[in-house]
């Protein structure tokens, strides 16, 4: 084992920059925002975004997976009417997406 080390840092140079050495970090790094982080965010701004504009007569689908039409919207709640007529009052962060988005327009 040491044999190997004592390789491996003969191969590396002695006089080598260390900040070389931490460009692998700062790549994985850089991936990792762009490509996990950076879309995160900007999906939670939208589903905000679009919580703040639900109106009176969307369709939704809440995270229990309940779809409904909203009958009346107020500050952090909504009522939402359900198969039968039956009304039901949610929170607005149960609410997931609108149902057109999977082709559903009854």
């Amino acid at each position: 084992m040491n044999e190997m080390f004592q390789i491996l840092m003969q191969q590396q140079g002695g006089d080598q920059n260390p900040l070389v050495s931490l460009w692998p970090l700062l790549l994985i790094i850089v991936v990792f925002y762009l490509f996990m982080i950076r879309p995160q965010v900007k999906k939670q701004k939208e589903l905000r975004k679009y919580r703040e504009n639900l109106q009176q007569g969307d369709r939704i689908i809440t995270s229990g997976g309940i779809h409904g039409k909203i009958v009346s919207v107020k500050d952090q709640e909504v009522v939402i009417e359900v198969e039968d007529q039956s009304r039901i009052k949610i929170d607005k962060n149960a609410i997931l997406k609108d149902a057109r988005d999977l082709g559903q327009n009854k």
